[in-house]
């Protein structure tokens, strides 16, 4: 019923290079994290490292876990079903987003980039940041479109994502666990 929008983008991709999920998401969530030393405004080697051990292991269990869902017959439910596991897994992985995004010891690039732009550009509005964290995506979902005029991992679950993943984490900084604040890391750019 759909995916995150940088999922969505690097199904799109997989299919329009014909390489696994696996390793799509491995290169853009690599380019994600250089991109975040750029935001940054200065070199950040462990966050860098740390994001890209994050991705290695990410990118596989990706694989392994949508294989499994495939052989449990989740694609085979009814889409009212789909739909209903695919809110529900937003609205747990915005949860834990907000949780080890508070934490910030290693998190997926894409995350990082939320909190970046959240913290040094967007003056702590959570929505717009997770907003502008998902342009890119969107733009390289419709380059595939445009390139194999079919679109994958695009649905329901994506829009939902779109429109209410920022609020979600938001919500989430509130009331999940809430003495549990942001430990954002940024030197000050020289």
């Amino acid at each position: 019923m759909g995916t995150s929008p940088w999922t969505a983008s690097e199904v799109n991709l997989s299919h329009w290079l014909g390489t696994s999920v696996g390793l799509a998401i491995f290169v853009v969530s690599c380019l994600a994290a250089i991109a975040n030393q750029l935001l940054l405004r200065h070199w950040d080697f462990p966050r860098l490292l740390g994001e890209i051990s994050f991705v290695f292991f990410f990118s596989y269990f990706v694989d392994i876990f949508s294989g499994t869902f495939t052989r449990m017959g989740i694609m085979q439910l009814p889409a009212w079903g789909r739909l209903l596991l695919a809110i529900t897994g937003i609205m747990i992985f915005c949860a834990a987003i907000s949780l080890y995004q508070r934490a910030n010891l290693v998190m997926h690039p894409n995350d990082d980039t939320t909190n970046i732009l959240r913290f040094l550009y967007c003056h702590d509005n959570v929505v717009v940041a997770q907003l502008l964290t998902f342009t890119p995506p969107v733009i390289i979902i419709l380059v595939c479109w445009l390139n194999t005029h079919q679109l994958y991992a695009v649905n329901w679950g994506t829009l939902f994502t779109l429109l209410f993943n920022g609020t979600l984490i938001g919500l989430a900084d509130r009331f999940v666990w809430p003495q549990l604040h942001h430990n954002f890391r940024a030197k000050p750019a020289h």
